[in-house]
């Protein structure tokens, strides 16, 4: 079997580690992140709004769902394939592609700074102005990030989000539009990368099917496709009038 083949196929075979990346982060590297009920886990809402299923709920796995987030929430779930409660309302359903190092040619780069929390309100700016994806106030704590000033002005940064055992997505690439075109985000991935291939791990992102023009960057990288996923949310059912859901 490849080293990239995906365990979602086939019986008997055996499913890779990144079929389920939230999941294998939530019980590898970033466990001390993670706030659990049952085979249900989840990252502190202020780190990031990602939750793990396991590989195929079951209808005590929805329940401890719905008392994690609580009536009325909406729950993303990353790279799941399967469906919802009748109940369950799905709000967001979109096809995403994963690809992973294939011969990337990481290098670091002298401009790129690292940040911390003393740049978490420019980051969360250039994030409102750029939507590259989930960033709240403590995602900068799942891993390094780095970013390009320019007359000390944040206009560039790419950093690591969800950490499966000996891999490290690369996520919130993201460049202000007054600055794009000068290959800031290339240069930041590639550094990203580095970082990463020296802790002995591989690096791999994630990224909407239909942005072409960036999963055609990342092929020109070094990335290559290894399967098609699905990010999608749904909302917990609200409470009956007169019910009570027993806490966490």
């Amino acid at each position: 079997m490849s080293e990239y083949a995906s365990g979602s196929e086939g019986a008997g075979v055996v499913p890779h580690v990144l079929d389920n990346p939230a999941l294998a982060s939530l019980t590898g590297p970033h466990a001390h992140f993670a706030e659990r009920r049952g085979r249900v886990l989840r990252y502190p809402l202020a780190v990031s709004p990602w939750l793990a299923l396991p590989d195929e709920p079951d209808a005590d796995d929805w329940a401890d769902l719905a008392a994690l987030a609580g009536p009325g929430a909406e729950v993303p779930v990353p790279a799941y394939t399967g469906g919802f409660p009748a109940d369950w309302e799905v709000t967001f359903d979109l096809e995403g592609v994963q690809l992973v190092d294939d011969q990337v040619a990481a290098a670091p780069d002298d401009e790129a700074v690292r940040l911390g929390a003393a740049d978490v309100p420019e980051m969360l700016d250039l994030v409102e102005r750029t939507q590259p994806g989930p960033f709240l106030p403590r995602t900068v704590e799942m891993g390094t990030y780095l970013g390009v000033r320019r007359v000390g002005a944040l206009v560039a940064m790419a950093g690591e989000r969800l950490h499966p055992p000996g891999w490290t997505e690369i996520s919130a690439v993201c460049t202000d539009p007054a600055f794009r075109g000068a290959g800031l985000a290339t240069r930041l991935v590639l550094a990203v990368a580095h970082g990463i291939r020296e802790r002995g791990e591989t690096p791999f992102l994630h990224t909407a099917a239909t942005n072409t023009t960036a999963i055609r960057l990342y092929e020109t990288l070094g990335f290559r496709l290894r399967r098609t996923t699905r990010f999608m949310a749904a909302r917990v059912p609200a409470l009956d009038a007169g019910e009570e859901r027993v806490g966490v």
